[in-house]
């Protein structure tokens, strides 16, 4: 366990179990695949944030608990989604929802997570926090489609990627911090320095995501290597290798992002390789955690703003 895991194991185990809870159907389905997704565990990032956040804030009841079950029944709906609309076969280590129990069931289970994480907003009974996540909710799906539209198009410049990962990644980061700083009835600086950290931090995370599609190891990661070139996805190091070649070299980087594909997997690897992309990827990755830690000056220094920065940290220094 990392250190900023171990800062709120106790909470985390207590959302672990509430999200358990809350996977009750009367549809046997919905729980095998809300189970199946759910244990195969994952980072827990995000309900994390708002576990930190609200201890950072000095928040004295219990109610962040409910907060992180609804962050992270968000994301995993998003995830179910997003694995369909991505026809990928591979997450956390094992064969993805829709590989195992087909496209159509795991769209709808994704619904009935959706639906729930709103059913318990409601009992909450936070109206601004509700309209946080019901405005988060509606970005992230503008992003995915948004990246769909991308798919397949050399043309994507890197202010069209920076927008997309906003949507999609750091959006969900911003509110589980800001929903976190609203329920600490934090002041309006802390509220505004929690959403900063929240987004650069999101945004760090999904550059070296995308960088680890191209240099990490599957083992690790839990999925397949080459994703986003196997879809035709311009992440961010295919753009900027895409701006730094020429000729056949530059020719093959297009025809990868317009045809998708994994013919050309190593010679594309070792073209963004060799042109820096991974390098400049990783700087900006870092740029943007540097920003994250600034925003921590606004907020408490106890033991979990240590935690919050040592994440931060792991943010860009990752393998997985």
């Amino acid at each position: 366990m990392l250190p900023f895991q171990e800062a709120v194991a106790s909470d985390l185990s207590a959302v672990n179990d509430l999200i358990i809870g809350q996977l009750h159907s009367e549809v046997g389905l919905v729980e095998n695949i809300g189970h199946y997704i759910v244990d195969a565990g994952g980072k827990r990032l995000r309900p994390i944030l708002v576990l930190l956040t609200a201890a950072c804030l000095d928040y004295p009841h219990r109610r962040h608990i409910e907060l992180a079950t609804i962050i992270e029944f968000i994301h995993t709906a998003t995830l179910l989604h997003d694995d369909v609309v991505d026809v990928s076969d591979l997450r956390r280590g094992r064969p993805t929802a829709n590989a195992k129990f087909g496209n159509a069931p795991s769209v709808l289970v994704g619904d009935f997570l959706y639906s729930r994480a709103f059913q318990m907003l409601v009992r909450l009974g936070s109206m601004e926090i509700m309209a946080i996540l019901s405005d988060t909710t509606n970005v992230i799906s503008e992003g995915e489609v948004q990246q769909l539209v991308n798919v397949r198009n050399p043309e994507v410049t890197e202010a069209d990627y920076m927008k997309v990962i906003h949507k999609k990644t750091a959006a969900l980061f911003e509110a589980a911090c800001t929903t976190a700083a609203v329920l600490a009835g934090a002041t309006e600086a802390q509220r505004q320095a929690a959403w900063r950290y929240g987004h650069h931090l999101g945004l760090a995370f999904q550059l070296i995501d995308d960088l680890l599609d191209y240099e990490g190891d599957q083992t690790a990661l839990g999925k397949n290597i080459g994703d986003d070139l196997a879809e035709g996805k311009p992440t961010l190091p295919l753009i900027i290798a895409l701006a730094n070649t020429q000729g056949d070299d530059k020719a093959l980087i297009q025809n990868a992002i317009t045809q998708g594909g994994l013919e050309h997997l190593q010679e594309i690897v070792t073209l963004v390789q060799r042109c820096g992309a991974l390098e400049y990827t990783r700087r900006k990755a870092q740029e943007h955690a540097d920003q994250a830690i600034a925003a921590l000056a606004e907020l408490p220094v106890n033991s979990w703003h240590q935690a919050m920065l040592e994440l931060a940290q792991f943010s860009v220094t990752r393998q997985y």
